[in-house]
């Protein structure tokens, strides 16, 4: 299975303990599931780390920015697409997403994303909540 998740449901699943974690850990449990991302969701994903806003809990947790990112992109699949679609209107960054997912054939796409989830799916992939996604890969 291949799945690609965007940046907020990373952000959620490296930093807290809630169902993104929970969906982390079962991808990761199984051995049959690959994530994927790209070199512009590892950079959108390093830019919010490294935010103030962020800083009080990276330091809860004990982490830098620098070794959740490294914890992560050890967990994945790095891809870049050849082509990115202008997909979602109000937001060229969630674009990025798509192309991965395309790029690689992908099974799901997990967003917390309201542009994203309102797509429903993209050629054929689900875009799905992170706890949808649990649902299936956990079910």
């Amino acid at each position: 299975m291949r799945i690609v998740l965007d940046t907020n449901v990373v952000l959620s699943a490296l930093l807290w303990h809630g169902t993104p974690h929970r969906l982390l850990a079962a991808i990761r449990s199984r051995s049959k599931t690959q994530l994927f991302t790209s070199p512009a969701l590892i950079d959108e994903l390093a830019d919010v780390l490294s935010r103030p806003s962020l800083a009080k809990r990276l330091t809860l947790i004990d982490r830098t920015a620098r070794e959740v990112l490294a914890d992560y992109v050890e967990a994945v699949d790095v891809v870049e697409p050849e082509h990115v679609p202008r997909v979602v209107p109000d937001d060229a960054d969630d674009d990025q997403v798509i192309a991965v997912a395309v790029a690689v054939g992908a099974d799901y796409i997990v967003s917390g994303d309201a542009d994203l989830l309102s797509l429903g799916n993209y050629q054929g992939i689900p875009i799905l909540t992170a706890a949808q996604a649990l649902q299936r890969i956990a079910g």
